[in-house]
Formats: structure tokens, C-alpha cells, sequence
């Protein structure tokens, strides 16, 4: 029976086939048949197979329960992977999800894994409108908890999209900073570009020169019953922190006929005259597809 003592070998080789590392071969060697196995199918999944990968999954998740290759972490990928490509219906997934926390919690808690799991049940809930129990499940990944902190950052966004979703924007903006904070830290490049162009695009909405800092907001925030509906206007210091970290990596490539980050830019040049920011996209002007950030840019 396995108890979770191959994890981070079976982890390593997901990691390094995600990112076509070398050396992958070698970590492979040192997995079970099951477990390599596992890796075929999910090489389908990124492949597209997904009907392969279906078909797959219903073999190997049985396997895993079988007295000769019993292996409960492949049970638990598996049922997590069988959950997010909707193999089971709608309720069943649910319960495959809230199963695969929960002894993820027995187990191994504060891990990647279950972090993950954590993450999918949260978004099963939110999908299907529950969003109270959807927060209740984002409560559970914390610092205090052990949960790595990209596994953090990642709740803390999501949570930010549901406050956003519900016009609670003081405490979306907070989650947003903490996430971009977390990505940074953690050299999460294109998750922390992400974060802050979400936590820009609301910033916009007020500025005002006497308005907390966002560390400020962070630092102060109490807790609360239940969202509300609430504002804070954004400080510019930390707009401008944001826009100058920004810009060079959107500038790299700014191609592309749907180009609302450009214009978030423009806009966020125009409410602190920042005009410099402007110039550095007229550079790339020749670059530009987006007719609507062309005119922007000519007015």
C-alpha cells in the first residue's frame, strides 16, 4: 500500500513533463507501472485525448484499488482528474471532490496536493452558485494551515473574482495585492502580470492622492461577518508601482487584436499623467494590432 512516500517523485516527474524538463526519463524510471501509467494520461490530457484519457482513467483508477498496485495518491489524482473532466455527473462530482479533500486532510494536509483539492472543490461550488460554501473552502488554505504559498496566491485570487462578483471590491482588491505579492515572491511571473492587471482595473475606478496604501489596507483589515458591498479609493503610489513593474513585460509582445491591458495602461497614464507610460507604447506603435488602442494612442 502506498503511503505517500513516492509523492514527491510522482510529483517531479508531473512537474518536469509539464515543463519538458531533462532528467525526466530518470525520474520516471523510479515510478511504479501505475504510476507511470498515470503520467500517460496525463500527457493525454494535455494533448487533447480526452476521450482516450476517459477510458484510461476508468482503468487505472481501478488498479489503484486493487490489492497488487494499490496506491491511494493515484486513487486521489485520479478522482480529481475524473472530477474536472466531468466523467461522473454533476452531484457525483461534487461528493468525488469533497471525498478527496477529506482524505487529503487525514493523510497529507497543508500539501500541494491537497491544496489542489481544496481549490477544485471551491471551484465546483462556485460554479454551481454556492458561493458562501465556495469562500468556506478558500478558508481552509492558509499560512497557518502549511499550504505552499503558490497554493495560497491561487485562492487568494479566485476569492478575489467571487468579491468581485458580488461588488465587495475593498476586500477584492486586498486578496488581489496578497496574491501579486505571493506570485512575485515566488517568481510566478505570468500569474502575478495576471493578478495585477485584475487588481488595476479596479484601482482605476477612484484614485485619490490621501487614500490608504494597499499594505496599509491589508494590515488594518478586520474580519467580517459576511460580504458586503464596500469601496476604498486606490492610493496612486501603488498604482504606479504596479504600471512600472507591468509594462515591461506587456511591451514584449504587444501584438494581438484584443488588447484591453494595453488600454489599462493608457488609462491609468491619463488619470496620474503619467504620459511617459504613453510614449513607451507609441515606441511600439508599428506593433500594435488593436485598433481600438491605435485610436487610443492618435487621440
Amino acid at each position: 500500500m502506498n503511503d505517500f512516500s513516492q509523492s514527491k517523485n510522482l510529483s517531479s516527474a508531473l512537474s518536469m513533463l509539464l515543463h519538458d524538463s531533462e532528467g525526466s526519463d530518470k525520474v520516471l524510471s523510479e515510478l511504479s507501472n501505475l504510476q507511470r501509467d498515470f503520467i500517460s494520461m496525463q500527457k493525454m490530457l494535455l494533448e487533447g485525448e480526452l476521450s482516450e484519457a476517459k477510458v484510461l482513467s476508468e482503468e487505472l483508477l481501478h488498479r489503484s484499488r486493487s490489492q497488487s498496485e494499490r496506491d491511494i495518491e493515484i486513487e486521489i489524482r485520479l478522482r480529481i482528474e475524473r472530477a474536472l473532466i466531468s466523467v461522473e455527473d454533476n452531484t457525483k462530482t461534487g461528493q468525488e471532490l469533497r471525498w478527496c479533500v477529506d482524505r487529503l486532510n487525514a493523510m497529507i494536509p497543508g500539501s500541494s496536493l491537497h491544496g489542489v483539492a481544496l481549490l477544485n472543490l471551491a471551484a465546483w461550488h462556485s460554479n454551481n452558485g454556492e458561493i458562501m460554501m465556495s469562500m468556506a473552502v478558500h478558508s481552509e488554505i492558509s499560512k497557518a494551515s502549511g499550504h505552499p504559498d503558490e497554493i495560497r496566491a491561487l485562492s487568494r485570487l479566485e476569492v478575489s473574482r467571487i468579491l468581485v462578483s458580488i461588488s465587495d471590491l475593498d476586500p477584492a482588491m486586498r486578496h488581489l495585492w496578497s496574491a501579486r505579492e505571493i506570485f512575485l515572491k515566488s517568481n510566478l511571473e505570468t500569474e502575478a502580470l495576471v493578478t495585477s492587471l485584475e487588481w488595476l482595473d479596479l484601482a482605476l475606478n477612484e484614485i485619490e492622492e490621501s487614500a490608504p496604501s494597499m499594505r496599509n489596507r491589508i494590515e488594518n483589515a478586520k474580519p467580517r461577518e459576511s460580504p458586503g458591498s464596500s469601496w476604498v479609493a486606490s492610493n496612486p503610489e501603488d498604482i504606479i508601482e504596479v504600471v512600472e513593474h507591468i509594462l515591461p513585460y506587456l511591451c514584449k509582445d504587444v501584438s494581438g487584436i484584443d488588447r484591453t491591458d494595453l488600454g489599462l495602461i493608457i488609462d491609468a497614464s491619463e488619470a496620474l499623467s503619467k504620459y511617459e507610460w504613453i510614449e513607451v507604447l507609441l515606441d511600439k506603435k508599428s506593433q500594435i494590432q488593436d485598433e481600438r488602442i491605435l485610436d487610443l494612442l492618435q487621440s
